[in-house]
């Protein structure tokens, strides 16, 4: 090819100097002629160097239009042609080897997801709906999902809170069905693909798992709550048997004249000590009422810093608060929740009290206050201290209402800290690594 290239070339410059040099003659007739001549070769010279061209254009057409027949003879006389034949046929192949394996993956990846028990939507930003697994379908109980608008058949709510995610964002809602109603937590993920954004959702049916835990946590309840009463009725019960036996015998009551002052100093000694462990039961029960006398939040914008300082100001005077390091440390600076200030201040009060316990007698204790935005952007609080923490043990109950670890503690402070977060729609979560780091986190949304 190179040869022929070459040939063509030299003919052509051949062909150019004889019509320069008959154009000097003035030649007119024999110049017009070659130059003619030397239009052909110039068009005969650009076909054969697009020859090349339109194969390589041909190739990438048909790779375009998935043609994986196409084939270019590698038995030529041309050399340089036979060279390129073979190698456009060996990248054809190594084509068609991805495209099988990448079909093979796909297929692979599609029967994972129909096989998972998280239902799976793709959304792209017009609505329609790309991809959406067996489960999904099942948990809506709609068998042809192409649109966002089909939620509508399935439910109104549930239309409303998915066109209206974004991403990173967490919902609940409760679906009703022929048999029954089932909770769902709808979470959402961005997802580009090539150029294109799109919205991963995932739906899980948690009424099992809830159910579960609302036994676990009733279980768990149960025995709190039978220790602390059976601890102060066995006194009761006790003593009061006791003081029966001071009046009576085997043949019954016994009579005035026999009682002695001993018995009387007796008697109201263990009646005082019924009193007071009546009381320990009556303020027992009156703690179980605070759990369910909780206002609803009256939610403002409520500016971080300002709060927490106003936390330090309001534990200054306890006990431990000038052996302690209290930081404060907020950003972004202008950070805001949206929250019931009273039943926050309230909850952060109660943690940096335990942090200050915690701290008893520990040398260069620390308890910084941080807001922060977490990993989803949400605002959360943390209160920090290096005090000797919570065994992991421990860590699963101490928000059971009435369990505590202190000798004079209720058991309720925690409990009832998590039940605000609740209510504000957030959370209240620990990590502790005892004796290093104690982290309590009140995200809110």
């Amino acid at each position: 090819m190179y040869f022929k290239i070459i040939v063509r070339v030299l003919l052509l410059v051949m062909t150019i100097f004889c019509f320069s040099y008959f154009l000097i003659k003035k030649q007119f007739d024999f110049s017009v002629y070659i130059g003619i001549l030397i239009v052909f070769q110039v068009i005969g010279l650009i076909k054969f160097l697009n020859i090349t061209n339109q194969k390589i254009s041909y190739f990438f057409n048909a790779v375009e239009n998935d043609d994986s027949s196409i084939h270019f003879p590698e038995y030529t006389k041309d050399r340089s042609l036979k060279e390129l034949h073979k190698s456009l046929n060996r990248l054809n192949q190594l084509l068609q080897k991805a495209k099988i394996e990448n079909k093979t993956q796909e297929k692979y990846y599609h029967t994972i997801l129909e096989q998972a028990t998280i239902g799976i939507l793709t959304l792209n930003e017009k609505g329609h709906i790309i991809l959406a697994n067996k489960t999904a379908k099942t948990l809506l109980n709609y068998e042809s999902l192409t649109h966002i608008q089909q939620l509508k058949r399935v439910d109104e709510k549930l239309f409303t809170l998915v066109s209206k995610l974004k991403p990173f964002d967490q919902k609940l809602i409760e679906l009703p069905n022929e048999r029954e109603t089932i909770k769902l937590t709808v979470k959402a993920s961005p997802l580009i693909v090539g150029n294109e954004s799109l919205l991963l959702i995932s739906i899980q049916n948690i009424s099992l798992e809830l159910n579960d835990n609302e036994v676990d946590s009733w279980v768990k309840l149960f025995k709190v709550l039978t220790h602390e009463i059976m601890n102060t009725i066995a006194p009761i019960t006790s003593i009061s048997e006791t003081l029966s036996d001071f009046y009576k015998t085997e043949k019954g009551l016994i009579s005035p004249s026999e009682i002695k002052e001993q018995d009387v100093v007796d008697v109201v000694k263990g009646l005082d000590i019924i009193q007071t462990q009546g009381r320990n039961l009556t303020n027992f029960v009156e703690s179980y009422r605070t759990l369910t006398k909780i206002p609803y939040p009256r939610k403002d914008i409520v500016n971080v810093a300002s709060l927490l300082e106003k936390i330090r100001i309001l534990v200054s005077q306890e006990r431990g608060f000038s052996q302690t390091t209290f930081l404060i440390d907020v950003a972004p600076k202008n950070l805001e929740i949206f929250a019931d200030e009273k039943q926050i201040i309230q909850v952060l009060i109660n943690l940096v009290k335990n942090s200050l316990e915690s701290l008893n007698g520990h040398l260069n204790g620390t308890i910084t206050l941080s807001g922060i935005r977490n990993n989803l952007g949400k605002p959360t609080l943390l209160v920090v201290d290096n005090g000797e923490g919570i065994s992991p043990s421990l860590v699963d109950q101490i928000f059971i209402p009435f369990f505590t670890t202190k000798k004079k503690g209720t058991g309720i402070g925690l409990s009832l800290s998590k039940h605000i977060m609740r209510l504000h729609g957030g959370n209240l979560q620990v990590n502790s690594i005892p004796f290093k780091q104690t982290v309590f986190a009140l995200e809110f949304l």
